[in-house]
């Protein structure tokens, strides 16, 4: 795998791929990245300026302390099993974007700013990142009326060319998916737990071979699902679809509800909320914060969904962000 000097550096800065488990050194957090950044971009620096270069070095160049500058140098000298990692990594399918690559998608810069991952992995077509579609989020447990319209809108996004955005997970995610890649359609699926476990499915694999799926995650390819994994990435599903629609959520807990009062918040894209009859009650409140309504039965056709939440949406104006630094 070839990457930049400046991928090469954001790597062992920030991420925990070939760092040993018992390192005295732990890989910076965004929130510890995001002022290194800062500071290299005001003294005209990149970050692969700081490969090959002493503590000492470091130290005056940042004007930080010999002990945050030891630090940086530690976790900059790991390049070799960064390289055998990856190597292996590639060999699976999984691929590496970082805030320093022109690949990266352009919308997290424009919409999370210095929140946008320093670090994606990715299995898959990464051309698909960003491209207009649709962010499909709900609950695990479903009624009839829910399952229903995961289908129709994965069915609508396979049948209209959109791109299906999901966290990839069981309920929701894997019903809407599953309904657009069987609609010869195309889906992203962001992660909260191992990639490496996911391209091992065979319907994923299928799909990854045929450029129709791209599953990402901000998280080591490995990492196990948490609670923590799960609220984290929700906002990365919502920041790469042009809408979004929120099937089933509760009130005032769980992921669902979480990245769907965010997103409304942030005002990043048109929410719509599943309107029928026996919805949650998270629904309704949703719908009281300022969501649009998404009828149960959809009365158009599949194809018409598109031009639809065109419509519903014309008045909101979502909130432009400026691009992030590397």
């Amino acid at each position: 795998m070839t990457i930049s000097p400046d991928s090469q550096a954001i790597l062992l800065l920030c991420s925990h791929i070939g760092l040993l488990s018992n390192s005295e050194y732990s890989s910076l957090t965004l929130k510890e990245w995001n002022p290194l950044a800062k500071k290299l971009q005001s003294i005209s620096k990149r970050p692969g300026d700081l490969l090959g270069v002493a503590p000492n070095e470091i130290q005056s160049q940042l004007g930080i302390n010999l002990e945050e500058a030891d630090r940086y140098y530690h976790l900059l000298q790991r390049s070799g099993s960064l390289a055998i990692e990856l190597e292996r990594l590639e060999s699976l399918g999984i691929h590496v974007l970082t805030r320093a690559d022109q690949e990266y998608p352009v919308r997290y810069r424009q919409r999370l700013k210095e929140t946008a991952p320093a670090v994606l992995f990715y299995a898959g077509e990464k051309a698909l990142l960003g491209q207009p579609g649709i962010a499909v989020v709900g609950s695990r447990h479903l009624d009839e009326a829910s399952k229903a319209c995961a289908e129709f809108v994965g069915n609508s996004c396979g049948l209209s060319g959109l791109v299906l955005y999901s966290g990839g997970a069981k309920g929701v995610d894997t019903i809407s998916m599953n309904a657009a890649l069987t609609s010869r359609g195309t889906a992203v699926g962001i992660l909260a737990d191992s990639l490496e476990k996911s391209i091992r499915n065979p319907e994923n694999r299928a799909a990854i071979s045929r450029g129709d799926l791209c599953l990402v995650t901000p998280y080591s390819p490995s990492a196990p699902f948490s609670v923590g994994t799960a609220m984290g990435r929700n906002k990365l599903i919502y920041t790469l679809a042009d809408y979004a629609i929120v099937v089933a959520s509760d009130v005032e807990k769980g992921g669902t509800w979480a990245g769907a009062t965010e997103a409304l918040k942030s005002k990043w894209l048109p929410i719509f909320v599943l309107n029928h009859p026996d919805m949650p009650e998270g629904n309704k409140l949703l719908i009281q914060k300022g969501a649009l309504q998404f009828p149960h039965p959809f009365p158009e056709h599949h194809l018409k969904l598109r031009i639809w939440l065109e419509e519903q949406s014309a008045m909101i104006k979502p909130d432009p962000r400026q691009p992030s630094l590397f």
